[in-house]
């Protein structure tokens, strides 16, 4: 397990607890990255990120880091990160407060989609045969693309969300694994889980098949709050984009485990927006 670093520019702040020193002072910058990683983990990718951020910024960038989302969605709400690397369906309901600025590349793509997988052997070939079945979806009812996006291509098909049983595993892997042990009918997760090693080392992943996939929605987001002045936004923007222009930044995009940074803008988001908007009745609902 790779231990805790200091490094210039960077201030690591792993916590559930916000400190006075936790909060932005002076010039400084708080970086939130949400925790679909434990804080370890996240600390390792991410430092060499913000460390890089303060050198081109000039000023510190402190990482902070999250036990569980909650903790993480509390900082969000009450404004605490300078810049935030968060879901689709976070930044939709942070928008009012917070502006985006750039996406993830992952594995070469902009985009991810979500998808439901079953057993080949199942016998489910429709999502209409989903009636009265249970599916097992990867995180909680925040998950855009493990939770979101799977359950709209269900209420597309024309069924309620009370003619399925909804089920959730810890993470999207979890879930397909969850279905190819029969613990459930059905698995919410991502395009590209299937051929996730992690995966393929757990289950023989030729036994699952894809029942529906979703459209290609743009990938997770950059965000930095509203009040920062244009020309600072810019110059994040900027230096997250060209992160690939240099042999340098092409380490760091592989340490946060990237292959790329692209500019984003709020339109970008208007699918996701569609999606929610039709499984939870709002775009801007509460999270719990």
């Amino acid at each position: 397990m790779t231990p805790l670093r200091i490094v210039p520019a960077l201030v690591l702040t792993a916590s559930a607890i916000w400190p006075r020193a936790a909060c932005a002072a002076d010039d400084t910058l708080v970086m939130g990255v949400f925790p679909r990683l434990n804080a370890v983990e996240t600390t390792t990718r991410y430092a060499p990120l913000a460390s890089y951020l303060g050198k081109q910024l000039d000023r510190e960038v402190r990482l902070v880091t999250s036990k569980d989302f909650e903790s993480f969605w509390q900082g969000v709400m009450e404004r605490r990160y300078d810049i935030v690397q968060y879901n689709q369906y976070h930044y939709i309901r942070s928008a009012k407060d917070y502006r985006v600025i750039a996406h993830n590349k992952e594995f070469g793509k902009s985009t991810v989609a979500g998808v439901l997988y079953v057993r080949k052997d199942s016998g489910i070939t429709q999502l209409t045969q989903l009636r009265g079945r249970t599916v097992l979806f990867g995180g909680g009812e925040d998950a855009m693309i493990s939770y979101i996006a799977p359950v709209y291509l269900i209420l597309q098909a024309g069924l309620r969300k009370d003619e399925f049983k909804s089920q959730f595993a810890v993470n999207p892997i979890n879930s397909v694994i969850g279905v190819y042990r029969k613990q459930a009918d059905a698995a919410g997760s991502g395009d590209g889980a299937i051929e996730q090693p992690l995966l393929k080392n757990a289950i023989n992943t030729d036994d699952l098949t894809i029942l529906a996939v979703s459209e290609k929605l743009l990938h997770l987001p950059w965000a930095v709050k509203r009040t920062m002045p244009a020309k600072m936004r810019d110059s994040i923007q900027s230096a997250l984009v060209n992160l690939g222009n240099s042999e340098a930044g092409q380490k760091i995009l592989k340490s946060a485990v990237m292959t790329g940074i692209g500019k984003a803008e709020d339109k970008d988001y208007d699918p996701h927006r569609r999606m929610v908007r039709a499984v939870m009745g709002s775009a801007e609902p509460a999270l719990r």
